[in-house]
């Protein structure tokens, strides 16, 4: 196998696993706040750590890649994961959890961050798109794990021994793959943020991760919960193992789906599909209203970040680490917002009423993408008069 092949294999193995480790966490959510008496405000306040720790990862993040060969902090920042997600399993007190969860986000930042660069990097070196697939691996990963979950709680088998064997296999898997990803991948320029007026190109992208961020984000921390408490299903983890299904498909085909239909028609669809599916989960609370309206969601927010990353990766101020470090950032506020904001709302109205936000967070993406491309369009038009003056 070539090297080029098996970089593209081990990196794939990272994303999986990433993806079957933060499902895992996240369908034991509901378990969790039944184990520690949580209501929804204070699952809410606690979930705020995560993306709090995030936004503090991301100068760190982007410091770290364009220091080091990002296979180092990617090894390191999953490595950190993979022991925090097993102590998870021992957090008694609301504290103890909020502490662990901290590291646990921090550590999955700078993970993210560096193998998020190292897919764009590595997708330079191909003729076809292949960051979507990435991504799709990500998802499968998510839905192994969330089905790995779902039949473990069916037997009844507690978190303890659940997690601490999700954490061994990735400290294993990481210590093996490490030799085979990119290196010296630092980039030569672009690698300073400097303060100046907001790059209108990095400010869009932005927007768009931000507002697919509330989506899902609030999808994988409340979806469990809005099966357990709305729809009234037992086995509650259904709704999550829904949407991930269909999140990972349109990854795997999102790649050949954009090359037909092109990047601003897809965030379109992405928009319509995401206000669609919560639509029907709220106006039908019931099991196959809700299980389809999950799966619309899926596919709406599938393809909005992987194609955010690539459009980072050609950014013409910034390296691809920084890009996706600041772009990210919008990412982390979503996020900080969006599940929180959804245990608050639910808390004052019901939980069926606050998946509204979703709904409208999806819509945002149809005007802030058509913005982008009309400011992209005019840019390419301005550059290319400019290049026929000169010549």
């Amino acid at each position: 196998m070539q090297l080029i092949q098996k970089q593209r294999v081990f990196l794939s193995v990272f994303f999986f696993l990433s993806g079957f480790n933060f499902s895992s966490w996240a369908s034991r959510i509901p378990t969790i706040k039944q184990t520690l008496d949580l209501n929804e405000a204070e699952l809410g306040t606690i979930l705020l750590t995560m993306p709090v720790s995030s936004l503090i990862g991301v100068p760190l993040s982007g410091w770290l890649v364009s220091k080091f060969e990002t296979r180092i902090p990617l090894s390191v920042g999953f490595l950190l994961n993979s022991i925090a997600l097993s102590f998870i399993a021992f957090a008694s007190t609301p504290v103890m959890l909020s502490m662990v969860l901290f590291l646990f986000s921090l550590s999955m930042r700078i993970f993210n961050i560096s193998v998020n660069t190292q897919a764009i990097t590595l997708q330079k070196q191909f003729d076809k798109k292949i960051n979507g697939s990435f991504h799709g691996l990500w998802s499968t990963g998510g839905i192994l794990g969330v089905g790995f979950t779902t039949l473990l709680i069916s037997f009844d088998v507690p978190m303890v021994p659940h997690l601490i064997t999700v954490s061994i296999i990735s400290v294993l898997a990481t210590v093996y793959s490490f030799r085979y990803l990119l290196r010296n991948d630092q980039s030569a320029s672009g690698s300073k943020l400097t303060f100046k007026k907001p790059d209108p190109y990095i400010m869009y992208l932005g927007l768009l991760v931000f507002f697919a961020a509330v989506c899902e984000g609030g999808m994988f921390d409340w979806s469990g919960i809005y099966f357990q408490q709305v729809v009234k299903e037992d086995l509650f983890t259904v709704g999550y193992l829904t949407f991930m299904a269909f999140m990972a498909l349109s990854r795997f085909v999102s790649d050949s789906f954009i090359d037909k239909l092109g990047m601003a028609t897809t965030y379109m669809l992405s928009g319509v599909f995401i206000f669609s599916g919560i639509a029907l989960a709220i106006v039908f609370p019931s099991f196959w209203p809700a299980m389809i309206g999950f799966s619309l969601v899926g596919f709406g927010t599938a393809s909005v970040i992987p194609m955010t990353y690539t459009l980072a990766g050609a950014s013409k101020t910034y390296s691809p680490g920084i890009a996706i470090s600041l772009i990210a950032t919008f990412g982390i506020v979503g996020m900080l917002i969006g599940p929180p904001m959804i245990g608050y709302l639910a808390h004052a109205f019901s939980l069926k009423t606050s998946f509204i936000a979703f709904a409208l967070s999806g819509l945002m993406l149809i005007p802030i993408a058509k913005l982008f491309f009309k400011m992209d369009r005019t840019e390419e038009e301005t550059f290319v008069a400019e290049a026929k003056e000169v010549a």
